[in-house]
């Protein structure tokens, strides 16, 4: 028969125990604690970018897919400046003093904010004015990319196809209204610091405010100017 020795097993002192989980804890959590004020950073800077468009904004920031150091100094910033802060944003991240090091996190916007749509049907080449609108409230962020998210940006402006009662306004149906059109007679205007010369041509093509249009002259010179107001065009020299 053989005897068999059962042994308790050793156990830390409490005091020392203690420490030890505390210590685990600590160093579990550090990385997040990092992460999480980055992305404290990131939610702020997207906030105030958010807040033109309403003042009830919903921002979800996901964190880093990596463990990566402490982001030391961050500069969030819009990796497409142009792009509204909506929907879907990438935000990219300078860490240090001089901003060498580059990071990228990915956020969801959500702003409940005034946008204007199609008060009833409007047709192709129609003006568009006030009474043709109307303001509805809601998740921009859930409206179409190149949405309008302000009246004055389309009042005057034409439709260049046929608009939906209720449909929301894309920067793509509607165009400068034609200040200039194709084979009318026109006067360019060409301005220094100390003259003014003026010709009178022809368009080739249409044109609204802003936009570059080709004139010919009567000695079939050629120029392409800028359209400044009806039948009014304007050279750079």
């Amino acid at each position: 028969m053989t005897d068999a020795t059962h042994r308790r097993p050793s156990r830390l002192p409490t005091r020392l125990l203690g420490a030890c989980l505390a210590l685990a804890l600590l160093l579990a959590h550090q990385p997040a604690r990092a992460d999480d004020a980055l992305m404290a950073g990131v939610h702020a800077f997207l906030y105030e970018q958010a807040q033109a468009h309403g003042e009830d904004v919903v921002i979800e920031v996901r964190p880093p897919s990596a463990r990566l150091p402490a982001c030391e100094a961050p500069q969030p910033f819009l990796t497409h400046a142009s792009q509204p802060v909506l929907g879907r944003v990438s935000v990219g991240v300078r860490c240090g003093a001089e901003g060498r090091q580059v990071r990228y996190l990915q956020a969801e916007v959500g702003v409940i904010g005034d946008y204007p749509v199609a008060a009833r049907e409007i047709a192709p080449g129609t003006a568009i004015t006030a009474d043709l609108l109307e303001t509805r409230r809601g998740d921009l962020s859930r409206l179409p990319r190149q949405a309008v998210l302000d009246e004055a940006e389309v009042l005057g402006q034409v439709a260049r196809r046929p608009l939906a009662a209720g449909s929301p306004l894309q920067a793509h149906q509607v165009q400068a209204r034609a200040l200039v059109e194709r084979g009318q007679k026109v006067t360019v205007e060409a301005q220094g610091p100390s003259f003014r010369v003026t010709r009178e041509g022809e368009a080739l093509e249409p044109g609204g405010e802003g936009e570059r249009v080709r004139v010919r002259f009567t000695n079939r010179e050629l120029v392409t100017a800028t359209v400044i107001g009806d039948a009014r065009l304007a050279v750079d020299l």
